[in-house]
């Protein structure tokens, strides 16, 4: 004979409530046709378990009930891996042989009349211990995957629902599909004064767990997820970005928060260069302007974020010389905040380029003072001393030479200054500059070729006879 008892389930599974008494009802049925059975009952874990009754006697094929309680309240469930265990044993009992009292003192002597029938493990249910499971614990070292699809087993739609908002702000994908392959309704989870699911999923930075919600239907909230893609930009999570903007098409890129920032300001704010390239890439608006007229380079600038200002300065069309509405540009902000490593490409840079342009030794001078770059370049890749060498304007030279300025910098069609000068007939300019290292004999990438000699500037006839005479008179 295998067992006396059989019983009518094979876990026991207790709907744990937090700062209740919870028990759970079980029955034993005797299959014996003829003899009664004696039933004694034990817990793995006593200081956590007891029985209605330890002991009781079953008549031939009856039934009884039993309950098992956790002995006290408590507000989390009492997990464990592998999980506590309730031990059913038997003993035939002739009829009238043994009394309910005699059981203890029957149940003590090992023997062969005493049957192991059944270990039943001993399982908490419900949406407690599943919202357990999802907050950061030491459950977490549990087998929580097999706990976690107990515990919801016994939840029903709406439980699975809001369960689901938890598991999604936690970012937990492993919870996210257990959750949704139990029931939870992933369209009903964001209501109209909530924000979705997938947007809670974007705050978590889990990727896996964004991906799980779109792949099963989790729609936008438009009211109320006009900030989805702020969160992943000012975290530069242009992974969350790339499957946002894939999972919905109809993703407005310039949706502003309530300050009227885009994701592009945040992304500046915090300086997340890979982000504020990905937003640009797509089509974000890089001049777009906030409630108080400030654009993502105003933003950049008032937090000293160097690359970020480099990237928008080169991406802007009108950033650079924008004014908040207090009458700031992205120069006099990065002033402000004492960021001189920002000076020169918000506005020294300009204005050195400029003085040298019009031969403004005083601005000049001020401007390196001030912490322009000497060398600095335009969007032709001009420096200042391309400028000065174009326009003939020799104390500009002398001065930016002084310095520090390379004479052989080539810009974007190949020419050094010495060539620029020469280009622009400027005979003083060139010698000068020869004199302070300039290579006579070096070609343009337009193929102008400049070789002095004793016989005088032979690339460019026009100076041949000044530029020899100059050379005598020195």
């Amino acid at each position: 004979m295998d067992r006396l008892i059989k019983p009518d389930v094979e876990v026991i599974e207790v709907f744990f409530i937090r700062g209740q008494k919870c028990s759970q009802v079980f029955r034993l049925k005797n299959l014996m046709h003829t003899m009664s059975v004696a039933v004694s009952l034990t817990s793995s874990n006593p200081s956590i378990f007891s029985f209605s009754q330890s002991f009781s006697i079953i008549p031939p094929l009856s039934s009884a009930s039993f309950t098992l309680f956790l002995n006290k309240p408590t507000d989390r469930p009492p997990l464990c891996s592998p999980p506590d265990t309730l031990l059913v044993r038997s003993s035939m009992l002739p009829t009238g042989r043994a009394h309910q009292d005699d059981l203890p003192h029957h149940f003590s002597k090992p023997g062969p009349h005493i049957f192991k029938d059944a270990t039943l493990p001993v399982s908490f249910v419900g949406p407690h211990v599943a919202e357990f499971l999802l907050s950061p614990s030491p459950a977490s070292q549990l087998e929580t995957k097999f706990l976690f699809s107990k515990a919801v087993s016994c939840c029903d739609e709406s439980q699975l629902t809001a369960l689901l908002r938890v598991a999604a702000e936690n970012g937990t994908p492993q919870f996210i599909s257990a959750l949704i392959e139990a029931g939870a309704d992933v369209s009903e989870a964001a209501g109209s004064e909530e924000e979705s699911l997938v947007s809670l999923a974007v705050k978590s930075g889990k990727a896996e767990a964004v991906k799980i919600l779109i792949q099963s239907g989790c729609e936008m909230n438009k009211k109320m997820d006009r900030v989805v893609l702020h969160a992943a930009a000012a975290m530069n999570r242009v992974d969350l970005l790339e499957i946002l903007c894939l999972g919905y098409a109809d993703m407005e890129l310039n949706s502003v928060n309530s300050q009227g920032q885009t994701a592009l300001h945040l992304a500046a704010i915090h300086g997340q260069v890979e982000a504020l390239q990905f937003l640009v890439s797509i089509g974000s608006e890089v001049d777009v302007t906030d409630h108080q007229g400030w654009t993502p380079l105003h933003y950049a600038a008032n937090e000293g974020q160097a690359e970020a200002v480099e990237y928008l300065l080169n991406n802007s069309v009108f950033a650079k010389h924008a004014v908040t509405k207090e009458g700031k540009t992205a120069f006099a902000l990065a002033v402000d905040q004492g960021y001189s490593h920002l000076y020169d490409s918000l506005h020294l840079g300009d204005l050195l380029h400029r003085a040298a342009r019009i031969d403004d030794v005083h601005t000049m001078t001020s401007c390196l003072a001030q912490g322009a770059k000497v060398n600095g370049r335009d969007q032709n890749d001009w420096t200042p001393l391309h400028r000065a060498a174009f326009k003939g304007n020799l104390e500009s030279v002398k001065l930016l030479i002084s310095h520090g300025a390379r004479v052989d910098l080539v810009d974007g069609t190949g020419y050094t200054p010495l060539l620029r000068a020469v280009e622009a007939g400027h005979v003083r300019v060139a010698m000068y500059l020869l004199s302070h290292g300039a290579k006579a004999g070096f070609k343009s990438l337009k193929g102008l070729m400049v070789d002095f000699d004793a016989e005088g500037f032979r690339s460019h006839p026009s100076l041949f006879n000044p530029l020899h005479q100059g050379k005598e008179m020195a």
